[in-house]
């Protein structure tokens, strides 16, 4: 290690490491410091340590001439040591910058990475970190983006697509070795291929900031496989990156701009799961890497009668401080800059719930809203928020999000999946306000149905295929002896716990995946797919793969089930042809006619028939002029009408065809039962005839608008 001449005067903005002028101008923040080491390090792993003189507003900073990309560096923070009042600064221990836009290296566990001593956590640690956690790069922001568009599809024409990077193309046969589980595997043309032909619009991807796996983790020979565990909020995760596995520190950063530009030119936008509400260091025992070093008091929200121990509503050991103006500037800098320098399209909010906690309870008035609501670019970004966290009894926090917002409808993976297993706790009427949008949720706050982004399944939980295989949950692999993940499941093994040769079990089980797919991909508001579902992945049975690197997770290409797969590419096409189904708003007044409700014997629905608690089919007609496309020119595109037929007995059930328009004729679309029984030409049907809708499943007829009698208004 050796110190040299302290920094030139920079300047306190932006923050990070910005190249310029023949150096790199270095700006961090922390209000608590007394003084600020920059310490860069050689190829060789030597320390040199430049003190940053200048102080401005909370924000050290200094340039340093002849620096460039490529550069790795950390700092030192000398400051007030005291616990009790939490504050831990401590100069032994290496920082990562907030803002590195790459980092190198991996978390060594061990002594050396905790700032506390080990007999006494009130005594600072004197052990050197540096050879032990990642370093800050210096990168440049030079891409050749050519014409990148993004695709700006609207959210009621939204298809989203749930995929993990290395799960998705880890065992993928198309995609070269060297690319697998890598920005460039997903990017690849085999991938791109399989997700055009889906037809998906959007891929929404699990964590792809960099994080670091929990030490109890490793200790199990595991590690933390869905990435949600934040360590820098600006930096691709470089284990994602085949430039750098060959050798190519940095390299991780034009990679992932490369693949978002691929899947531009695709017609596909790229969402981003993001971890705001926590980051990897835990509790008052976890590591320091970065924030706790920088500025304890600011970066988190610690208890207020004790600040050693931090105030935690998210399950992991802390809470973002997002109610502090240093670390909303980071959350929303970053947000910044996925979008303008990788181009992203939105972002997915993990435990979203606790950005809105400024003074405990949740708030849609928070200081996060508010600044998203004004911000001129992350505004107008898709916003997507997982509405719940693990705080007090209003953690639960569904449609009370504001104007911009799109959530996650837990309730509707509920009711659905209750429904689907002649469980349901709300009846018919439950069914059909989901289907219909949540209205009950979003109506009120004037938002429309594609503020709800329907799900059946997603990566926390049952797999498709283990809803409909497993009663129980089976994380034996976890390493907790089957204790985490939740009981919750409301799964249906259809007659057998797990793998089984009986083919009465798997056609039924084939008949419960296609029926909720359908449901999904037919209901208002905004679709989500998660990943493998569409080819019949299966987990054998883990509901908490989280740890799981390894082929629970990873797509096993070899194990495609076809059928699935070409019924469900149906399914979204069908979707994406008729607007009727891509609803822009809830219907009010007259207009309520434009969506019909009844009863199989073909009578509209009356309030008795909505409270009857048995009652498991209901017919829903679809005015397809309602709600129409407009073309550029502003003309009406008109869709076809169409009557759903859903029966969750375990019986078939004849259908009365209602009376709609004059002289309307239905011919089948969809049949879930047998998908080939639409295959051919069919019989058409007209207002009294009977319609036999299969045990468990969902028929749609349409109503050609071409085929109506010539009087037709």
């Amino acid at each position: 290690m050796s110190r040299v001449a302290d920094a030139l005067p920079g300047r306190p903005a932006p923050l990070g490491a910005t190249p310029r002028d023949g150096g790199t101008n270095f700006a961090v923040a922390s209000g608590i410091a007394e003084a600020i080491e920059l310490c860069l390090f050689d190829t060789a792993g030597t320390e040199t340590r430049i003190r940053l003189t200048d102080y401005d507003d909370g924000v050290w900073h200094g340039f340093l001439p002849g620096i460039g990309p490529g550069q790795a560096y950390g700092y030192r923070v000398h400051g007030p040591w005291d616990p009790a009042r939490g504050l831990r600064c401590n100069p032994a221990k290496l920082l990562l910058d907030p803002y590195a836009r790459a980092t190198h290296g991996e978390v060594a566990f061990g002594p050396e990475v905790f700032d506390y001593d080990a007999a006494d956590r009130d005594v600072a640690s004197s052990l050197d970190s540096a050879r032990h956690v990642p370093l800050s790069l210096v990168t440049d922001s030079m891409f050749r983006w050519g014409a990148d568009e993004p695709p700006r599809c609207g959210y009621s024409d939204t298809i989203l697509y749930e995929a993990h990077v290395k799960g998705l193309t880890m065992r993928h046969p198309d995609v070269p070795e060297p690319l697998r589980g890598t920005y460039a595997g997903l990017a690849h043309e085999a991938v791109i291929n399989y997700l055009t032909r889906l037809g998906v619009t959007a891929v929404e991807l699990l964590p792809v900031h960099q994080y670091v796996p929990e030490e109890f983790l490793l200790h199990r020979g595991l590690t933390n496989y869905w990435g949600y565990n934040t360590l820098g909020y600006f930096a691709p995760h470089h284990a994602y990156s085949a430039a750098v596995r060959a050798g190519q520190p940095g390299g991780q950063v034009g990679e992932f701009k490369a693949m978002v530009r691929t899947l531009h030119h695709a017609g596909l936008e790229v969402i981003l799961d993001v971890v705001f509400n926590h980051t990897c260091e835990g509790g008052a025992g976890g590591p320091t890497l970065c924030f706790r070093g920088l500025d304890n008091l600011a970066y988190y929200r610690l208890v207020r009668d004790d600040p050693r121990q931090y105030y935690d509503t998210t399950g992991t050991g802390n809470s973002l401080n997002a109610g502090n103006p240093v670390t909303l500037r980071l959350i929303m800098d970053s947000l910044r800059y996925w979008l303008t320098e990788m181009h992203v399209d939105g972002f997915r909010f993990d435990l979203a719930a606790t950005l809105a906690r400024q003074e405990g309870g949740f708030s849609p008035m928070s200081a996060f809203f508010d600044m998203v609501a004004q911000d001129p670019l992350v505004s107008q970004a898709k916003l997507i928020a997982e509405p719940w966290d693990v705080g007090q009894m209003d953690s639960y926090d569904l449609g009370q999000f504001p104007v911009l917002w799109h959530e996650w409808n837990g309730r509707y993976r509920d009711s659905m999946r209750d429904f689907w297993r002649s469980q349901q706790t709300g009846g018919i009427a439950e069914f059909a306000t989901r289907f219909a949008g949540s209205s009950d949720l979003y109506g009120p706050g004037r938002r429309t149905p594609s503020a709800s982004v329907n799900l059946i399944t997603v990566h926390d939980g049952f797999t498709l295929r283990d809803l409909v295989s497993y009663d129980t949950k089976h994380n034996q692999a976890n390493g907790e002896s089957n204790r985490d993940g939740t009981n919750d499941n409301r799964s249906w093994n259809c007659g057998a716990e797990g793998p089984t040769p009986d083919p009465e079990v798997l056609a039924l089980r084939a008949r419960q995946s296609r029926a909720m797919l359908t449901t999904l991909l037919l209901s208002f508001g905004v679709p989500m797919l998660l990943g493998g579902d569409e080819l019949g992945r299966t987990q054998g049975g883990n509901n908490n793969a989280y740890c799981q690197d390894n082929e629970i997770s990873w797509f096993d290409w070899s194990a495609v089930d076809p059928g699935l797969l070409s019924f469900t590419a149906a399914l979204v096409a069908f979707r994406r042809s008729h607007p009727v189904f891509r609803r822009h708003r809830f219907l009010t007044g007259a207009q309520t006619s434009d969506l019909g409700w009844f009863t199989p014997p073909g009578t509209p629905m009356t309030d008795g028939d909505w409270a009857d608690p048995n009652a498991l089919a209901l017919g829903i007609y679809l005015d397809g002029s309602d709600d129409p496309d407009r073309a550029a020119d502003g003309r009406l595109l008109l869709d076809d009408d169409f009557l759903v037929l859903v029966n969750a007995w375990w019986e078939p059930l004849d259908f009365t065809v209602p009376p709609t328009r004059p002289g309307q004729a239905w011919q089948p679309e969809i049949d879930s039962y047998d998908p080939q029984r639409v295959a051919g030409p069919a019989a058409q049907h007209r207002a009294g005839d009977r319609v036999t809708v299969g045990p468990r499943s969902v028929s749609v007829l349409r109503g050609p608008r071409s085929a109506l009698p010539p009087s037709f208004p």
